[in-house]
């Protein structure tokens, strides 16, 4: 099916996406960083870091039960009709304009990321101790981000199926990387795929799959948790924790904003 000139001007912004840059504030949260950074590394222990690493992937790994953080579809829908949007479940807005769908999707950044940081602020005052707390409170707002603007294009993302793709999300977001970027396009065409022949999607074929199973939360922890142990730094703690979540927060929105119109894009493309 052929895409719209809108569609078409999205297909280039996901282009240049994924071709540029770690964002701008990431770019900022590195450069404040790094005095942060000499200090973890100065009075962090290895039990600590230990723990924070195990609370991350931990939770990446039993993605297969996602759906026990699922969304709330009826507010989907609301939220649907109060843009316009006429729809009775998710899945039929894989055929609703995508201009409209970008404004649905937009809209849930903000209160996610204030959520994060709040939840950062408050944890970020108990310091080394309540750290451990705030990577998985963190990462189930970010997974109920994710499968809210994928529910936004018609892919409510819940379910053991998904687990590939939501892992490639987390892993954007977590180091910025262009490599990353590229895997998870990779992913996106591979879903693309099968949804457009009306098949279940599963991820890459052949050995990718598994080895990322065992591979790929490990990465997103080794680059997170060097950030979260700044939280441990005292005074500092719930500041840093805010800010950090924060930004984390706004990164995985917008490489699931980026990543699920792709998908979109490959499935009507592909119908």
């Amino acid at each position: 099916m052929r895409l719209t000139e809108y569609e078409r001007k999205a297909r280039r912004e996901i282009e240049d996406w994924l071709g540029g840059d770690a964002s701008l504030v990431a770019q900022a949260l590195n450069w404040a960083m790094q005095p942060m950074d000499w200090v973890v590394r100065r009075i962090a222990g290895d039990e600590l870091i230990e723990q924070a690493d195990e609370a991350i992937t931990q939770f990446l790994s039993v993605l297969n039960d996602a759906s026990e953080w699922t969304y709330d579809a009826a507010q989907l829908l609301a939220d649907a009709r109060r843009a316009g949007i006429g729809i009775e479940k998710a899945e039929d807005l894989r055929e609703v304009e995508l201009e409209k769908l970008d404004v649905l999707a937009r809209s849930y950044t903000t209160e996610n990321a204030l959520l994060a940081a709040v939840e950062g602020g408050g944890t970020g005052l108990g310091g080394a101790v309540l750290i451990a707390a705030d990577i998985p409170l963190l990462f189930t707002i970010n997974l109920r981000l994710i499968q809210q603007i994928g529910a936004a294009y018609g892919f409510p993302m819940r379910g053991p199926g998904y687990r590939p793709l939501v892992l490639s999300i987390f892993n954007v977001a977590a180091s910025g990387s262009r490599e990353a970027r590229s895997d998870a396009m990779r992913e996106v065409s591979v879903a693309g795929a099968a949804l457009a022949r009306d098949t279940e999607y599963r991820g890459r074929v052949s050995g990718v799959f598994r080895e990322q199973n065992r591979h790929l939360p490990r990465e997103i922890a080794k680059n997170i948790v060097g950030r979260k142990l700044a939280q441990a730094i005292p005074i500092a703690g719930a500041a840093v924790g805010a800010g950090i979540n924060y930004w984390f927060t706004t990164e995985t929105a917008e490489t699931a904003y980026m990543l699920l119109r792709a998908l979109y894009l490959e499935r009507k493309e592909r119908s």
